[in-house]
């Protein structure tokens, strides 16, 4: 009996550890990834989340690093962390003492928030941004009803200092305008899964959220330069009235753009203020004008890149010109004789560039104007560039070509204008524009290249045209642009404006403009100043001083050694 006994409390034994090993054997082989699966839920969260906005920078240019200035990077638009506060009424057991709360740690009218609150039972916005600081203060009240929500939101320190260039995250968190605009996709954050590790640092989960972001842009924008471009331009209206106003600077060598000015600005923090949406457009791209005078260097580069023309060639200037029907003056109807062709250039001379216009046909000139660029968008990276096709130019009507010669009747950006004018300081090559010297994501950096042109002119006419150019600020009506020690290459211009939608131009207002490089002999830098209506006299070269201030600004910062 007792070894049945035995025998039996052996053999459940036995039965019971076949069990236990078949249910191992079904939860560690069998069912491994399921239960594998379920641990990994108690340990792991996950959560939907939006990659941050990709950040955009100022850099010091890189002929000043080292030398004057401080700092190599400053920010024009980052992230910062934000909250929303609101109320839900229905659970605030003591709306008056709540309101007072709020309004005293929020600077809000406690009456105002009392009737958000009673008015809305369910939910009320009170504050969209609100600070850490306050949210934090008012989450220690412990408030019943109180709801905080973190944001990411948008800031743009440097406010109105290149606002037209950034442009801004609209109201749908889409960017708008400007660099924001041009590099939405990939500026923008992408939405994903964050892992968290449950009572774990978190550490990990948010490394794993750091390809959701977005790139972060660094400008050839240089701060230093773009706010005394901009601080000009705002003397300028103080002592000029312009209405408006453009500067741009550039590295004629590569296209580096180290300033884009514009006046009137905005702040980008404040842009659902704006009651002109107009403000918003960056004219410098965005806008078309004819340029007057300062369009002169590109027909004499026409007709002497064709040989029609040689630098020893002169005419005689008798005040005007017959060109079919019509009759083309010089400014203030002058005569100026006999002339040299640099003296076209110095003089400014109206009827000389008809002259040379003269020298090649239509097609020939419309052709060059191909070659410069002036009938397309030189792809500078920011928002709206536009372009004018110069449709009746084309067509040959009337006296277009020669009013053309002298930059009246034919239409261009000051992008364009400054990107052709390259073609004499780069021997006879135009460069493209850019705004974005890199751009990084994590680990990863892809750098912007320099684009040439093809040869447009030949080096030796693109050296002759910028003899004349020199000569025109050391002797001629550009002397006013002259820097002791320097030698600086450069052309006047003073254009009529054109009726909207009819012909005539208006008899009260002008556009002003300067564009040159320097030094000319190893250019460094090439500035376009372009000043809309100044309250000036039409023979007053008011841009000059300006464009002579920035370049004196520029040689200093740079530390640039003078020519004798």
């Amino acid at each position: 009996m007792k070894q049945w006994r035995t025998s039996v409390i052996l053999g459940v034994i036995f039965i019971l550890a076949a069990i236990m090993i078949g249910r191992l054997f079904y939860v560690q082989v069998i069912n491994r990834k399921l239960y594998s699966a379920q641990a990994l839920g108690q340990q792991m969260g996950f959560t939907e989340v939006q990659g941050q906005r990709g950040q955009i920078y100022f850099q010091k240019s890189k002929e000043s690093l080292g030398r004057s200035g401080s700092g190599d990077v400053k920010s024009l638009a980052i992230n910062e962390e934000e909250y929303i506060i609101a109320a839900v009424g229905k659970k605030i057991p003591d709306k008056e003492a709540f309101a007072v709360a709020v309004s005293n740690g929020l600077g809000l009218a406690k009456e105002w928030v009392l009737q958000k609150i009673t008015e809305s039972g369910s939910y009320a916005i009170l504050k969209k941004n609100a600070t850490p600081g306050q949210a934090q203060a008012l989450s220690a009240l412990k408030l019943e009803g109180l709801s905080l929500e973190k944001i990411s939101a948008r800031q743009y320190p440097q406010e109105q200092l290149a606002s037209q260039v950034v442009g801004f995250v609209g109201g749908e968190g889409q960017g708008q305008y400007g660099l924001e605009g041009y590099y939405e996709d990939i500026l923008e954050g992408k939405n994903g899964i964050k892992e968290e590790k449950r009572g774990l640092d978190l550490i990990d989960a948010e490394a794993n959220q750091e390809y959701l972001n977005g790139s972060d842009l660094y400008l050839t924008i240089d701060y230093n330069i773009q706010f005394e471009a901009e601080a000009l331009l705002a003397k300028a209206h103080k002592d000029l009235d312009i209405s408006s106003g453009q500067i741009i600077v550039l590295k004629p060598d590569s296209g580096r753009v180290l300033a884009l000015a514009n006046y009137p600005s905005f702040n980008p923090n404040a842009y659902y203020q704006q009651q002109d949406l107009g403000i918003f457009q960056n004219s410098a791209v965005q806008k078309i004008f004819e340029p007057g005078s300062v369009f002169k260097p590109f027909t004499m580069a026409i007709a002497l890149n064709e040989g029609k023309a040689s630098p020893e060639t002169t005419f005689i200037d008798t005040g005007s010109v017959k060109v079919g029907p019509d009759t083309v003056y010089n400014f203030d109807r002058k005569q100026y004789g006999k002339q040299t062709l640099s003296g076209i250039l110095e003089k400014s001379i109206n009827t000389g560039a008809v002259f040379l216009s003269q020298m090649v046909s239509h097609q020939t000139f419309m052709d060059y104007l191909e070659r410069f660029g002036f009938d397309e968008k030189t792809g500078v990276d920011v928002q709206g560039e536009v372009v004018s096709r110069n449709d009746l130019l084309k067509k040959g009507f009337g006296s277009g070509f020669a009013t053309a010669s002298f930059g009246q009747g034919i239409e261009m950006t000051p992008i364009q204008l400054a990107s052709a004018f390259t073609v004499f300081a780069n021997g006879g090559r135009v460069v493209k524009p850019y705004l974005v010297e890199k751009i990084i994501h994590g680990q990863e950096e892809l750098a912007t290249k320099p684009q040439l042109s093809e040869q447009v002119i030949s080096s030796k006419t693109a050296s002759e045209v910028t003899t004349m150019l020199i000569n025109v600020v050391e002797r001629g009506f550009g002397d006013i642009a002259r820097i002791p020690g320097y030698y600086l290459a450069g052309k006047t211009g003073t254009a009529e404006v054109p009726f909207e939608g009819k012909k005539g131009y208006y008899a009260d207002r002008t556009i002003q403009s300067f564009i040159g490089f320097g030094p000319a002999l190893k250019p460094e830098f090439l500035i376009l100043v372009k000043l809309d209506n100044p309250k000036v006299p039409k023979s007053s070269l008011s841009a000059a001083p300006i464009f002579r201030k920035l370049a004196q600004y520029i040689i200093n910062y740079w530390q640039l050694p003078p020519d004798y």
